[in-house]
C-alpha cells in the first residue's frame, strides 16, 4: 500500500508552482498526495519566510504538523534561508532546500524511514548562475530552481486544487537590490523560462480545468533579459491568451522601473489579457526611495498610473507600501499619503518596516520605534481602506466580466478584471441561475461592500 503525504503550501502563488511541482515528484516516487494531514504518514510543509508574520505563520504549521508525531519534513522559502538554524530550533522537523527538490520522494523516504538526511546548509544562491544574463539559460541546467522543471514535452506539476485559476511561474529570482529585501540570496539571480515552456506548460493548465492564468515571478518586467529580447512577455502574452479554453491571462509583479510603454500596450490592448497593473511601488516619497535603493517618486509614480488609464480607463491597479522603513520622515509619510489618494487604487497592502537578516537595511541607522511603525500601518492602512472602498464604490455602474470561482447554493461568486485571487475583493452575483465555475458571465456593478462589488446579470 503506497505511503500517503500531506503537502501544506503556505505564501504566495509561486509557491503553489512550487508545490505543484513537489506533488508531480512524490507521485513519480510512489507517495500518495492526500488533503488530511492528521492521517497522513508524512507531512511536508512548503514554508514562507517573506516578512516576520510569515515566518511565525511557518514555524507555527510546521510544530502543529508534528504534533501528530509523524515525520514532518521543511521546504520553500524559511528551510532554504535559515536550513541548519530552523532544524536546530525544530529538532524534530527535517529541513531540506532547493537542491533537494529533484529527489525530494527519495529524500521523504529517508525521513520516514529514519534514516540520516543532510540538513539544508543555506548559501547565497545569487552566485550560482553566471554574473552575465545571456549566460543564465544555459548556466541554470543543473542548478535547482523551483517551478522550472519540465519542459514543453514534458510538464512536471501535478494540480493541488480544483481551482479554475493558477499561478503560471514566468521566471525566478531578482537582480535588483532593495535594501530591505532578502529575497534574492535565497532564490537567486534572476532567470527566465523558455516561453515554448511556459506555453506549454499552460496548455497543460488548460487540460486540466484552469480558465485564468496567473503569471507570477518575483519581478515579471524583467521577463526576456537573459533571454535576449526586453519584449519578450510582449510577445508571449498573445500566445498564452490564444491557449485554447484559457479565458483570461493575469500579470503580477510588476517593478515601476521597469515598466515600457510596449508593456503597458500589450496588457491593456491584447484580447483575454486582464486589465490588471500590479506595481511594486513600495513608497512614494523620492529621498525614501533612494534610501531603499529604488527608483521613482509621486509624480513619476502618477504619471505612470495616467499612462495605464489612458489605456484602460477601467483598469484595475494594486500595489504593496512599505511603513517604517530607516529614516521615514512624517513628511516621507504625509507624501505617501498624497500619493495614495491621488492614485485611486483599487487593492493597497499596507506593511510595517521589520529588519530581515541579510539585508542593507537592517544595518541602517534611522531606526523607527516599533510602537511608531504600528501607529504608521494602522494610519496609512485606515485611509488604504477608505480609498479602495471609495475606488469600489467608483466601479458601480460598470459593466463588469467576472470569471466564477464558487457556487454555493444560490451565492455565486468571482473576480472581475481588476481583481486578482484572494487579494482584490471579490464579486457577488445576483440573478444567474446554473452558473458554472470557471466561466465569464457579464454583469453590471449595482453596489459595493468594501473592495467588494455586487453585480447583477442583465
Amino acid at each position: 500500500m503506497p505511503r500517503s503525504v500531506a503537502l501544506v503550501t503556505l505564501g504566495c502563488g509561486r509557491n503553489e508552482v512550487d508545490s505543484e511541482e513537489l506533488a508531480a515528484r512524490l507521485e513519480q516516487g510512489g507517495w500518495l498526495l492526500t488533503d488530511d494531514v492528521d492521517t497522513a504518514d508524512a507531512v511536508m510543509v512548503n514554508t514562507c519566510g517573506f516578512i516576520e508574520a510569515a515566518k511565525r505563520d511557518s514555524i507555527d504549521t510546521l510544530l502543529d504538523a508534528a504534533e501528530g508525531g509523524r515525520p514532518v519534513v521543511a521546504v520553500g522559502c524559511l528551510a532554504e534561508r535559515y536550513g541548519d538554524g530552523l532544524a536546530t530550533e525544530l529538532p524534530e522537523v527535517a529541513v531540506l532546500g532547493f537542491d533537494d527538490y529533484s529527489s525530494i520522494a527519495d529524500r521523504l523516504d529517508d525521513v520516514v524511514a529514519g534514516r540520516a538526511v543532510t540538513t539544508h546548509q543555506p548559501r547565497d544562491r545569487r552566485k550560482l548562475l553566471p554574473l552575465t544574463p545571456a549566460e543564465r539559460p544555459s548556466g541554470s541546467i543543473d542548478i535547482g530552481i523551483p517551478g522550472h522543471a519540465g519542459g514543453p514535452r514534458a510538464v512536471l506539476r501535478r494540480r493541488l486544487t480544483g481551482d479554475p485559476v493558477a499561478p503560471l511561474k514566468l521566471a525566478s529570482g531578482c537582480d535588483r537590490r532593495c535594501a530591505f529585501c532578502a529575497i534574492p540570496s535565497f532564490r537567486g539571480a534572476f532567470v527566465s523560462r523558455s516561453p515554448d515552456d511556459i506555453v506549454a506548460e499552460a496548455e497543460w493548465l488548460a487540460d486540466h480545468g484552469v480558465r485564468e492564468l496567473l503569471l507570477v515571478s518575483e519581478n515579471s518586467t524583467s521577463y526576456g533579459k537573459d533571454l535576449g529580447d526586453l519584449q519578450s512577455l510582449e510577445k508571449l502574452l498573445p500566445r498564452l491568451a490564444a491557449v485554447p479554453n484559457v479565458l483570461r491571462v493575469r500579470v503580477s509583479y510588476l517593478q515601476p522601473a521597469e515598466v515600457r510603454p510596449t508593456l503597458l500596450d500589450a496588457i491593456a490592448e491584447t484580447a483575454g489579457v486582464a486589465a490588471y497593473f500590479d506595481v511594486s511601488f513600495q513608497h512614494s516619497s523620492e529621498p525614501l526611495l533612494r534610501r531603499m535603493r529604488r527608483f521613482g517618486g509621486t509624480e513619476r509614480f502618477i504619471d505612470l498610473i495616467e499612462a495605464i488609464r489612458l489605456r484602460a480607463p477601467a483598469a484595475g491597479i494594486r500595489s504593496n507600501v512599505i511603513v517604517g522603513f530607516p529614516g521615514e520622515t512624517e513628511e516621507d509619510v504625509a507624501e505617501l499619503e498624497v500619493f495614495l489618494t491621488e492614485a485611486r487604487l483599487d487593492a493597497i497592502g499596507v506593511f510595517g518596516y521589520s529588519d530581515e537578516d541579510g539585508t542593507e537595511a537592517a544595518g541602517m541607522s534611522g531606526k523607527i520605534a516599533p510602537e511608531l511603525v504600528a501607529e504608521r500601518v494602522g494610519r496609512v492602512g485606515a485611509l488604504a481602506e477608505e480609498l479602495t472602498s471609495q475606488r469600489a464604490e467608483d466601479r458601480i455602474g460598470e459593466q463588469i466580466s467576472v470569471l466564477i470561482d464558487s457556487v454555493d447554493g444560490d451565492v455565486v461568486e468571482g473576480r472581475a478584471e481588476h481583481q486578482a485571487p484572494e487579494v482584490d475583493g471579490s464579486v457577488t452575483i445576483r440573478g444567474l441561475a446554473d452558473a458554472e465555475i470557471g466561466s465569464i458571465v457579464s454583469a453590471v456593478a449595482v453596489d459595493s461592500e468594501g473592495v467588494d462589488l455586487i453585480g447583477e446579470v442583465q
